[in-house]
């Protein structure tokens, strides 16, 4: 009985065992006796081995925490003895023996007892050592999981592992913890209420019917994707409202992504006492800690594998023979939490809205294709009946050329600049504005779906809790400020964050410069490049010099993106961190800002100075412009720069798609894994150590840490900008973005199933900034695109010729309204051909492209009417098309609604179903209340009763007595 009572067996009771209880014992006893193990069925044997499981296999391993350790050579320490007492039943009993019987001293708040011969036997070295920072770190960490026991948290240590060097803290979150802690968080549950989701009826239900049949071989195999006509009534969870919830499985009622994120939630909020520590992100940053994670829920690759929707989700998604499938968006975000379940359904409607964006677009193509042969400018350009002798392209070195050598260019530039180019751009701004609202309704439908619908209320309060770096801060502030003004300093005022304002100002505005920089010496190299080339006695190496120069300086602008887009993420990140912002949500809103605006400004720099400034600060012959007083100002071909920028557009979008996006995205996590393998079998362990099998925890260790949805988005992000911004010069981007984005989708998959650690899982209402910067790169494309088609291509020239000038109504003679003339007489000293004479004969009037006066008019090399005429409909072009776009754009936001009916009516149904819940509840507590009352009214009546008949007998024997007694005196 003794032994019952003291909990622990055969285990002699120690000094101070009773003050260290709370931990000692927290694992085994429950009301004083010891937790039997229930018989173990083979899928649970089977997660224990695999580490999901504590040693005892009932407690799930909910969440793991690593940290560096050096294992000693030889023997125990008295720090193993502490964590043999520290684990749980099965581990103590198994290893009961002299060791485990050592004195086990009491560790509260971060205090060390010492024994008498100086030696801490918490740390087990002698403690005149401990004054290192490795020390530190043990201290910290062991004041830590304390804290995590306080909490109501459930430890488990195994420092004899498989990794060398690293150890690991297994944590399980108790019943009543994960009760406490979703309270707390307002986390939604379904009740037992159910209803019936309303259907649709008559022809409606019969197409959708047809449709759902038709498209059932893309739905991937999984539970998900079944119709369900039933409901379950959600509420906020609450612990007096217990009875309202199915908990008829306490083992399952919080799914593995809920619990390992109320863990996350009490890991993050759990404060040591330690200076500046502010729970497992400020350990993490210090080193205390190396990894923290959530466990993948099994393996994937082995046949025997026991189900679990990571092997699910990797045979039904994270494979490319799957590609043609609907995405199980309902397990991903079962899985993975909402907030990535809503990245990949945005990101799944956003490759689907491409399909008739490339269909439109590869029409447009075929329509340049087809018309090509009855152009009538690149006839007249290609036919060498002409004759027209084209003035030199640089100084000196460069000869007088034919117009009909630009043929090829004139060809390739009616493919992308035709008048179906137009309606192509008209089409992509509203096929933009209906993807936005097609966006709104997917997304309100899987806030119904997933139980989100008024979640931003209801977190708002966490959404506020403060970083534990801004916490530091304003702790390091109220240390340096006067005592007594310590308890007013709550917060960082601006005055504290100006000299980081400042600094973010001057290094945003300095990367720009970087990237203008850059710009202009790509624009230097391709001057000097040609003017080289031109020089070469090769006569192919000078035919195709324009060709050469147009496609390197192409390719370095794309290595020099790449290379900066990594720089600049770096950059972002830091001047973010130097911000100190309050919370996580304004943290990751500013940095995705500041590396949206930092990468957008890389990419697009290159291809908007060649669709508008390139080609307008020339000059022209005898009085061109030049930089550095030597380098002549690049113009376009006579074909237009749209050729050039569909050139420059084409490269940097497919070098970014398959190198950055693609090459980056699976080669660099794998590399990473593999100098992380190839490090851990550097330690000193054996051969067959190596190749028993690794634990669940052991194996997550090894794969890449989650760094959040920001790249994910913003290369998607840039992506759109190709697609909507300069669409008029590259009506295939469409097509290319929907190839791209069928991989990326897979490849994603793979990488979050197979190459990341599992995140944790969080919740999200919408996709956040995201949304704003798509909508802001929607509108700012209709601007870019209206001015594409004013001043880059030809087509308003074109039209102001046919219907103004042109003497037949027809494009007869457009070619050489638009060229002017000069007299060679008239060029600069020294800037003159050095060979006169073109095909042998002197030449005495050149040909350039631009509105002008010719030399013997009385105002020669003037800017003409026909150049004020053609700039006053660009503009006016740019007026309309512009207003135009935004009319209809406007037009289509108001006639589709941003909340389905169907979903908006069950949303109404769902408040109504509550208030019965409720009302229920509150009548049957009232009927329970009055039952009672009426019960104890009964019990009250009939006990006063009893006590009154048994006063009034007991008062009765008095009477007779006395009377006897009178009779009996008388």
């Amino acid at each position: 009985m003794a032994e019952e009572a003291d909990g622990r067996g055969d285990l002699p009771p120690t000094p101070g065992s009773e003050l260290q209880a709370p931990h000692f014992l927290q694992d085994v006893i429950f009301h004083g006796k010891f937790k039997l193990l229930k018989a173990l069925t083979p899928q649970e044997s089977s997660l224990c081995q695999h580490g999901l499981f504590f040693l005892d296999g009932q407690r799930r391993v909910d969440y793991v925490l690593s940290y560096p350790s050096k294992k000693p050579s030889s023997g125990r320490s008295g720090r193993q003895a502490t964590h043999l007492l520290t684990e749980n039943a099965v581990a103590r009993s198994l290893r009961r023996g002299p060791q485990s019987r050592e004195r086990h001293i009491p560790q509260h708040q971060g205090q060390r007892a010492k024994e008498p011969s100086g030696v801490d036997v918490e740390l087990g070295c002698p403690a005149e050592t401990l004054n290192g920072h490795e020390d530190q770190k043990i201290l910290r960490r062991e004041e830590f999981e304390g804290k995590l026991r306080d909490m109501g948290l459930e430890l488990e240590k195994d420092e004899e592992t498989k990794i060398s060097g690293v150890s690991f803290v297994k944590i399980h979150a108790p019943w009543n913890i994960l009760c406490r802690e979703a309270e707390l968080m307002k986390l939604k549950m379904p009740t037992k209420k159910v209803y019936e989701v309303k259907q649709l009826r008559g022809v409606v239900e019969k197409i959708s019917s047809l449709v759902s049949k038709v498209v059932e071989p893309l739905h991937p195999q999984v539970e998900e994707h079944q119709p369900k006509n039933i409901k379950h009534l959600s509420h906020t969870f609450s612990r007096e409202k217990q009875h309202l919830f199915d908990l008829s499985d306490k083992d399952y009622f919080f799914d593995s992504k809920t619990r390992s994120s109320i863990v996350f939630e009490i890991l993050k909020r759990t404060k040591c006492k330690a200076k500046y520590s502010m729970g497992i992100t400020s350990l993490l940053g210090h080193g205390v800690y190396t990894a923290a994670y959530p466990l993948h829920d099994g393996d994937i690759n082995e046949e025997n594998a026991v189900p679990n929707d990571r092997k699910l989700l990797y045979e039904e998604w994270a494979n490319y023979g799957v590609f043609y499938k609907y995405q199980p968006i309902g397990l991903v975000r079962k899985y993975f939490g909402e907030k990535i379940g809503l990245y990949f359904a945005w990101l799944g409607l956003y490759t689907q809205m491409l399909i008739p964006a490339s269909l439109v677009g590869v029409i447009v193509f075929l329509y340049g294709c087809a018309t090509v042969n009855d152009n009538i400018p690149s006839m007249e350009i290609c036919n060498t009946m002409n004759n027209i002798t084209m003035c030199p392209l640089c100084d000196r070195v460069c000869s007088y050329w034919e117009l009909s050598s630009a043929c090829a260019t004139a060809r390739a530039s009616h493919l992308f600049d035709n008048p179906a180019t137009v309606f192509f751009s008209i089409f992509m701004a509203l096929w933009a504005a209906m993807f936005m609202e097609h966006w709104k309704r997917r997304q309100m439908r899987l806030n119904y779906e997933w139980d989100l619908t008024g979640f931003e209320d209801e977190e708002e309060a966490l959404k506020d809790h403060p970083r534990a770096e801004y916490e530091l801060r304003v702790m390091q502030k109220s240390t340096s400020k006067d005592q007594k003004a310590q308890h007013k300093i709550k917060k960082l005022t601006c005055q504290d964050r100006l000299p980081a304002y400042m600094t973010n100002l001057v290094m945003m505005l300095l990367m720009i410069g970087v990237t203008f920089a850059i710009v202009f010496g790509v624009i230097l190299y391709r001057i000097s490049t040609k003017a080289a080339l031109y020089m070469s006695a090769n006569p192919v190496t000078r035919s195709n010099a324009q060709l050469t120069v147009k496609t390197t300086a192409a390719i370095i602008n794309l290595v020099v993106i790449l290379i900066l887009d990594e720089v600049y993420g770096a950059v972002a990140r830091w001047l973010t961190v130097l911000e100190v912002p309050k919370t996580d949500k304004s943290f990751e809103e500013r940095l995705i800002f500041k590396t949206f605006i930092l990468k957008f400004v890389n990419a697009f720099t290159p291809i908007i100075y060649i669709a508008f400034f390139r080609g307008r600060l020339v000059g022209r012959p005898g009085s061109y412009l030049y930089v550095f007083e030597s380098y002549r100002m690049e113009e376009c071909a006579h074909g237009g720069c749209l050729m050039e920028l569909c050139i420059q557009l084409s490269i940097t979008m497919l070098g970014k798609q398959l190198i950055q996006n693609n090459l980056f995205e699976i080669g660099v996590p794998k590399l990473k894994k593999l100098i992380r393998y190839i490090r851990s079998k550097q330690g000193a362990f054996q051969e067959e150590e190596r190749q028993k099998k690794l634990q669940r925890y052991e194996t997550d260790h090894f794969l890449e840490p989650f760094a959040g949805l920001t790249p994910e988005y913003m290369e998607m992000i840039i992506q759109f900008g190709f697609v909507t911004l300069f669409v008029a010069s590259f009506p295939l981007a469409p097509l290319f973005a929907l190839l791209n984005n069928i991989i990326e989708i897979r490849l994603d998959a793979k990488k979050f199933v197979t190459e990341l650690r599992r995140p944790v899982a969080a919740r999200a209402k919408d996709i956040g900034i995201w949304y704003n910067l798509l909508r802001g790169v929607a509108n700012v494309a209709v601007i870019i695109n209206a001015f594409v088609i004013s001043f880059t291509s030809d087509f308003i020239p074109r039209m102001v010729y046919q219907y103004m000038y042109s003497p037949d109504g027809s494009m007869h003679g457009f070619v050489n309204n638009t060229l002017s003339y000069f007299n060679v007489s008239h060029f600069q000293q020294g800037k003159e051909p050095m060979d006169p004479l073109y095909l042998g004969h002197p030449v005495q009037m050149c040909r350039y492209k631009d509105y002008r006066d010719p030399p013997w008019s009385t105002t020669p090399y003037e800017i003409s009417k026909e150049f004020w005429a053609v700039l006053a409909v660009r503009l006016a072009f740019v007026i309309v098309f512009q207003n135009v776009v935004m009319l209809m754009s406007d037009i289509v936001d108001w006639l589709i609604p941003d909340i389905p009916k169907d979903i908006s009516l069950q949303i109404h149904k769902e408040k109504i179903l509550l208030v019965d819940l409720f009302l229920k509840e509150e009548q049957g507590k009232a009927g329970n209340l009055e039952r009672r009352s009426c019960v104890e009214g009964k019990e009250n009546w009939s006990s006063s009763n009893n006590n009154n008949k048994h006063s009034s007998s007991t008062a009765a024997q008095p009477r007779s007595g006395l009377h006897t007694n009178s009779t009996n005196s008388l």
